[in-house]
């Protein structure tokens, strides 16, 4: 054979026996010719019974992966059929390459069987959905072992899931899933393996192209080189909150009582809801590790998440449910400010989830719903970034350490790629809905630096006073 496993991961990841198996990490790592290869050995072991499936989630990024493919499949004698998109090989194994963008394009596999499915990218994916169904494909009429294989980078739309779902469970752990049938009641185990890739794990490039690592230290900044690299996956590749930074996360402290006290909250039932307590800073305060919040800053201290077993996949609570919830939680305290997602006043045949939720004793009034401003007026994101951001003091938006989805789901947002200033909406974005609707309930302009100040302008700010209250044109003085 042309092509055998180098030493180390990618030879963990052809022999293995879990049933699913993830390599993420560093580009350069291998991770492509670990999938490729993976089938070759696999066509070559198993025949006409080895029926394989690759999938991208766009079509022209299929294309790389192929022309690869014809190189490490001709030992094999593979032969590439382009009207039908696939490799066949001379003893009868098969490779699909497709692509998969969403739900409906998974329902287009119903009914087919592989015994190797490979998703490359699988962090370009919002949401697992599309992946999971081509799950129910891995079965063999020849008895022979299927496994779902996918290969990533850190970044991209789905960072999070993948993250939480593989990352999260540590390196070459092995974890069991246990699976309930629900026709007969059986029980099987599913198995989960996560193998980290490095640039290190890859000497045959190393060797073959020397100049590669300096060309990618010059394609980015110093944290996403170390991304590529290192397969870091803390640093976040095309956030839409590309400001957000570890001085936006704050230990807890006791918030004063004359701070105003804001409760914002996004509906869902089978999606996650979000429930976020925020309160709005009275004075300039420096908090411990010398971080200064301005005044009028916004404190996110208690929150609120519905979501179940998995991202994205909501608790299914009724709204006298969530409202008896909010009002544990709150344990009489008391907010002024009460905002929802405006959905939740639809009514339709009967009270809406708005008035039932009232009639428990939760009270919202709808929210700014606006995401992007039309003509450079004023938007929700806009809003929600300048915060973020905040001015010369200090930022204007910090959520306490203790709300983990918030620091979980919200960094990690990617933009809409037909709408590149909106949000990713088939990401897990709720507590970000949930935080715009806060944002909005108390606008925010960032404070010109003093540098940039006009002599007027400096004297307004300094004394407080207006140019006219004592008939002087200041503008002349």
């Amino acid at each position: 054979m042309s092509w055998a496993p180098q030493p180390g991961p990618q030879a963990s990841f052809v022999t293995s026996r879990v049933f699913e198996v993830v390599y993420g990490g560093a580009r350069g790592g291998g991770k492509t010719d670990a999938a490729l290869g993976d089938f070759h050995l696999h066509a070559a072991t198993h025949g006409a019974a080895a029926r394989g499936l690759l999938v991208r989630r766009q079509r022209v990024a299929l294309e790389p992966t192929i022309s690869r493919a014809r190189q490490i499949f001709a030992a094999g004698g593979a032969v590439w059929i382009q009207g039908k998109s696939r490799f066949e090989w001379p003893n009868g194994a098969v490779l699909y390459f497709r692509y998969l963008d969403n739900d409906a394009d998974a329902d287009l596999y119903q009914g087919h069987d592989y015994s190797r499915v490979y998703v490359e990218e699988l962090t370009q994916f919002p949401n697992p959905g599309p992946v999971d169904k081509l799950k129910a494909t891995l079965r063999s009429a020849a008895g022979i072992h299927c496994g779902f294989r996918a290969t990533c980078n850190p970044g991209g739309p789905g960072h999070n899931w993948v993250k939480a779902r593989y990352v999260d469970l540590g390196p070459r752990n092995i974890v069991s899933e246990p699976f309930r049938n629900p026709f007969d009641g059986s029980v099987a185990v599913l198995k989960r393996l996560f193998i980290p890739a490095k640039l290190a794990d890859n000497p045959r490039l190393m060797r073959s192209d020397p100049g590669y690592i300096p060309r990618l230290q010059q394609s980015g900044s110093a944290e996403l080189v170390r991304a590529w690299l290192e397969g870091d996956w803390n640093v976040i590749q095309g956030a839409f909150f590309d400001k957000w930074s570890n001085r936006n996360i704050v230990a807890p402290f006791a918030i004063p009582r004359e701070w105003t006290r804001i409760r914002a909250f996004d509906w869902g039932y089978a999606a996650p809801f979000s429930v976020g307590w925020w309160a709005v800073c009275a004075d300039d305060r420096r908090l411990p590790g010398g971080v200064v919040l301005p005044r009028g800053a916004l404190v996110r201290y208690r929150e609120w998440y519905g979501c179940g077993g998995r991202p994205g996949e909501g608790l299914r609570m009724e709204a006298e449910a969530v409202a008896k919830g909010i009002l544990e939680r709150e344990n009489g305290e008391k907010s002024p400010v009460s905002v929802a997602d405006p959905s939740i006043f639809s009514e339709d045949g009967g009270p809406s989830i708005g008035e039932r939720m009232r009639r428990c004793g939760v009270r919202f009034r709808p929210a700014d719903n606006t995401r992007v401003g039309k003509a450079g007026a004023m938007s929700g994101w806009d809003q929600m970034r300048a915060r973020i951001a905040g001015d010369e003091t200090g930022p204007m938006l910090v959520v306490f350490d203790t709300c983990r989805d918030f620091i979980r789901t919200v960094p990690v947002l990617q933009h809409d790629r037909m709408r590149m200033e909106d949000l990713d909406t088939t990401a897990e974005d709720h507590i970000a809905d949930e935080t715009r609707y806060a944002c909005l309930t108390r606008v925010f302009a960032p404070r010109p630096t003093v540098a940039t100040l006009t002599a007027n302008q400096l004297w307004e700010r300094e004394w407080g006073r207006s140019r006219h209250d004592d008939g002087l044109n200041w503008k002349t003085l």
